[in-house]
């Protein structure tokens, strides 16, 4: 099984996400990723992420992720922990070019296998993707 080489990035809830976004930009993080409902900030060029889970947002819930940069290795770790008796959620591939999946700890913490393509998480930001931030 692939060895985890690097804690990608840490969700935590919020009750409002416009608050947050400036909080945590305010401290140097930049905005790669906006929806409604949830946001990803990265710190600095060592591009370690935080994701802002609004009140609306089902999906996920908090959890830290370990980021992965080969994509054949998320279905590898995902098949050693099925395959170990893990319960597992499937992979899915993101419209981001990410892919990952969800699993619980034996505590009951939630983590995210997760595939972060050459380059990084790729931003929706336009002032991001124009290189001006």
């Amino acid at each position: 099984m692939p060895a985890v080489k690097r804690l990608g990035h840490v969700a935590i809830r919020v009750q409002d996400l416009s608050r947050a976004i400036a909080f945590y930009c305010d401290l140097g993080m930049r905005l790669v990723w906006k929806a409604d409902d949830w946001c990803y900030l990265e710190a600095g060029d060592s591009r370690d992420g935080l994701a802002l889970l609004g009140p609306s947002y089902k999906a996920a819930g908090p959890h830290f992720a370990f980021h992965f940069r080969d994509r054949a290795e998320v279905d590898v770790v995902h098949d050693h922990l099925k395959a170990s008796g893990v319960s597992v959620g499937a992979v899915h591939d993101h419209r981001d070019g990410t892919a990952s999946f969800y699993f619980r700890d034996p505590d009951g913490n939630w983590l995210e296998m997760l595939y972060e393509p050459p380059g990084g998480i790729p931003s929706n930001q336009v002032e991001a993707s124009a290189g001006l931030s």
